[in-house]
């Protein structure tokens, strides 16, 4: 079987450094020594064990493909560069028949989407490429629909915890709260507790110390009016692996897709992914 080429844009970034490697480690992939990167970086390459990635600039975007149009017409693109990037990275997939993996929370999801409908490619679009957390988020969803206001009267609790460099809340906790809602619980946004202290990451909540830097630790605590039942769901990530190996095979699932042909304009999302693969 023929490796599936792979252009990770957001060197030097953390998660296209960690794609790579684990796409390097897979035989499944061959990775280009390419890489789309942001115009403040003033290296002009990466190193990643015994590769030697070239580092594209925003205004040498077209002069590259240009020179490269048949190696990256059999190439899909993976992008995690800035959140600033993702519209203008995206755009240019499309224009130029790329197809594409994103796997970032930045850019317009509602242009991105009409940006690919509108072009001869596919993509997959997803703000979070851990499978199992998808699938737990498809979980709760199922049963926010299936038993709509099956826990009426309780109270909720939302705590996350992220690495310091975190401002914003969860994306994942964000997106759990109306189906909560549905369920019949009483919870916003701004509702949903964040912790960014290392000091109590580590001594009050449990996080590794080699993991204070990079983790996600969600817990949704639901308490019954009389507060004599309780159910809680816990999901701990340290690291980022579990979105490189999902963003890896998201790319699988695309390059079948590719292969079937007839999907011109189709966007896919992560619960596509897990239920082709």
């Amino acid at each position: 079987m023929n490796s599936i080429k792979i252009m990770v844009n957001g060197l030097p970034g953390n998660m296209a450094q960690l794609v790579i490697e684990k796409a390097m480690d897979d035989q499944r992939f061959e990775v280009t020594p390419f890489s789309l990167t942001g115009p403040e970086i003033e290296e002009t390459s990466v190193q990643i064990k015994n590769k030697k990635i070239a580092l594209i600039k925003p205004d040498q975007k077209d002069s590259f493909l240009s020179g490269h149009d048949t190696l990256m017409t059999s190439t899909i693109a993976v992008d995690y560069t800035h959140p600033s990037a993702v519209d203008l990275n995206c755009q240019w997939y499309c224009e130029n028949n790329l197809h594409f993996v994103i796997g970032t929370t930045g850019g317009n999801r509602k242009r991105i989407n009409e940006n690919v409908q509108n072009s001869e490619i596919c993509a997959v679009v997803a703000p979070n490429m851990g499978k199992q957390i998808v699938g737990f988020q498809a979980m709760i969803e199922y049963a926010a629909k299936t038993f709509p206001g099956l826990f009426d009267g309780y109270t909720i609790e939302i705590r996350e915890s992220h690495q310091l460099g975190k401002a914003d809340s969860s994306g994942t906790a964000r997106s759990l709260v109306p189906l909560f809602q549905d369920l019949g619980l009483s919870v916003q946004e701004k509702d949903i507790f964040m912790e960014r202290n290392p000091k109590i990451q580590h001594k009050q909540l449990g996080v590794p110390k080699s993991f204070l830097g990079g983790h996600a630790w969600h817990t949704y605590s639901l308490t019954s009016k009389d507060q004599n039942v309780s159910f809680q769901f816990t999901h701990n990530v340290n690291g980022r692996s579990i979105y490189a190996l999902g963003t890896l095979d998201a790319v699988q699932f695309l390059h079948h897709k590719i292969l079937e042909g007839n999907n011109a304009g189709q966007v896919y999302t992560m619960i596509d992914v897990l239920k082709g693969l």
